[in-house]
């Protein structure tokens, strides 16, 4: 029997859809919501099913930026076999993404035991969404906002490709606030800094789906949970990234910082009084 429903999973596809590119942490809503309907957070099975459901919202960057993912890959495949074309901006580009997901491929396997056990607790949870916060705050008053997208360098790419290890380390952190909110330092505007973050999550999210699906689909997940919550994931997700970019065009980050704080106090709330199990 499946440690997770095929109505768990219309719920769960949907939280990873609508928080998976927002910076407010989908791990961190995720282990809430599975907590709340009282789905084992640390189990291995939940831990794989999260990682493999984010596929589909992957799968909805590949479709949303389609041209742009043809356009660098095809700038990338022309640099292999011309030497001319390697002074373009893309195929460098596509090279910046590879290298700058090393880092947190050789973190997530060397890490992994303290990934999926002390480190998936809910109390860290809370703490990463406030800290986070306060990061992501600075970094939107730090940065000047003065840089492009074809303004992004190697070292911008690896930095912004690396800070995905918080996120990794300590769920509530989020993987997009990270990333953006590294970008922000680095002077990029919002724009440039939340499409960066979107193109660096593609592979090691990819990866780690790929990576997850054995131990999810092993380790007691149906094949339908899977599929549902993948496929509501990829739709919910398409709306979430069009809505991002129209809203960072115009916007601070401020409307995230505080919701996380809400988020992470509620949480502290709730597992003091042990309303929640960490």
């Amino acid at each position: 029997m499946s440690v997770i429903s095929v109505g768990q999973a219309v719920v769960l596809g949907a939280v990873e859809g609508v928080t998976e590119f927002l910076p407010v942490s989908s791990t961190g809503h995720l282990k809430i919501v599975e907590g709340l309907m009282n789905i084992p957070v640390d189990d291995d099975a939940v831990v794989g099913f999260s990682a493999v459901i984010q596929v589909g919202a992957i799968a909805a960057v590949f479709v949303y930026f389609f041209k742009d993912i043809v356009r660098i890959v095809s700038a990338w495949g022309r640099g292999l076999a011309h030497k001319e074309e390697r002074d373009h901006h893309d195929y460098k580009f596509a090279w910046w993404v590879i290298a700058a997901t090393v880092p947190i491929v050789i973190v997530g396997l060397a890490a992994k035991p303290l990934i999926e056990g002390p480190l998936a607790s809910l109390w860290v949870v809370a703490g990463s969404l406030i800290v986070g916060s306060g990061v992501m705050w600075a970094a939107d008053q730090m940065g000047r906002h003065k840089r492009g997208e074809d303004d992004t360098t190697f070292k911008d790419a690896m930095l912004v490709g690396s800070s995905q290890i918080l996120a990794l380390l300590f769920p509530g952190f989020s993987r997009s606030g990270a990333t953006m909110s590294t970008a922000l330092i680095l002077d990029l505007d919002r724009v440039a800094a939340t499409r960066l973050s979107f193109f660096l999550g593609i592979p090691a999210l990819t990866g780690a789906g790929i990576y997850e699906l054995k131990d999810a689909l092993g380790a007691g997940v149906g094949v339908a949970p899977l599929a549902v919550g993948t496929v509501v994931s990829f739709v919910v997700a398409y709306g979430s990234i069009a809505w991002l970019l129209k809203f960072v065009a115009k916007h601070s980050f401020n409307a995230f910082v505080i919701y996380r704080i809400v988020i992470g106090v509620m949480l502290f709330g709730l597992l003091a009084t042990g309303t929640l199990d960490s």
